[in-house]
């Protein structure tokens, strides 16, 4: 028997931009990925068996996350059993801490826990960009969750570049109880005219220099034209907070989460704390975190 531990960390869009659409349906992307705190933890506890295929059991005390073979933690692990000849029982259980539907990768991140923790047990070997390569068909995201850190992501969010960084702060970070659905965000993105896009190339130079204020100044998520229409309190969230002393605050993914970026952790803590005491938010969850 041998047991692994890993934390699974969610990620933000500092910037996101929809550049078209691939005749399969998938949609070409400029993004600015940034991994932080907050985490799921993952252990596995693996025993060989003599013959048979492998057996794969998900366990979480969450009631937001289905545990049968359709969950995208059973359905990576089931790849990597594919890919390596793996055959063993595998034992996965799952402390949830990143919000659900909330637009912070909370399953791909997951997903790309299993792939490491898996290649760690048994194929050390094999490098990253091989583990990215088998988990693209799972969903666009799980590569960069592979990697972390801070990364500019194109394509539909598998060519990743390795960047700077990004300059130290503190974040807020908020989801409504609201949910949205991606699919139904991106066709009201498809039918429109005309996007503002971010100005990703100089908030990469920003991170590069170590500027956090032009990094922050340039936060932008053409998906939040769409949502922010469907979801008012998301506009709400980040008044609230800009007016709390946040250098900015905006959407991440396809929402309805926001993050806001203070310069100072005291300042976000308040922040944080008067969020928290207004009625209108009450609903909501909120945290303080960091980059990782």
């Amino acid at each position: 028997m041998r047991t692994i531990t890993c934390e699974a960390h969610a990620k933000i869009n500092l910037a996101l931009d929809v550049l078209g659409r691939r005749e399969d349906g998938y949609h070409l992307v400029r993004m600015v990925m940034q991994e932080i705190g907050i985490h799921d933890s993952l252990k596995f506890t693996v025993q060989g068996i003599s013959a048979g295929s492998p057996y794969i059991a998900l366990h979480t005390e969450s009631q937001d996350i289905p545990t049968g073979p359709d969950n995208l933690i059973v359905h990576a692990a089931c790849v990597m059993c594919d890919a390596y000849d793996i055959r063993d029982t595998i034992d996965i259980e799952l402390t949830k801490n990143i919000p659900v539907a909330a637009g912070l990768a909370g399953g791909s991140t997951d997903a790309a826990c299993v792939f490491r923790a898996l290649r760690d047990l048994y194929v050390p070997e094999i490098p990253d960009e091989e583990l990215q390569a088998l988990a693209l068909p799972l969903g666009a995201d799980i590569p960069y969750c592979i990697a972390g850190g801070t990364r500019l992501a194109e394509g539909i969010g598998e060519k990743l570049t390795g960047l700077a960084p990004a300059p130290r702060c503190h974040l807020v970070l908020v989801k409504p109880p609201q949910g949205i659905s991606t699919g139904e965000i991106y066709r009201a993105i498809d039918a429109m005219d005309h996007l503002d896009h971010p100005d990703i190339d100089g908030m990469i130079a920003c991170i590069e220099s170590g500027d956090l204020a032009g990094m922050a100044g340039r936060c932008s998520n053409v998906l939040e034209s769409v949502t922010g229409k469907r979801i008012p309190l998301i506009g709400q969230i980040e008044a609230f907070l800009m007016g709390k002393g946040a250098l900015t605050a905006r959407m991440s993914g396809s929402g309805p989460s926001v993050f806001a970026i203070f310069e100072e952790k005291e300042r976000a803590q308040e922040a944080l704390e008067a969020f928290r005491r207004e009625e209108a938010f009450k609903d909501c969850y909120s945290v303080c975190t960091d980059f990782v």
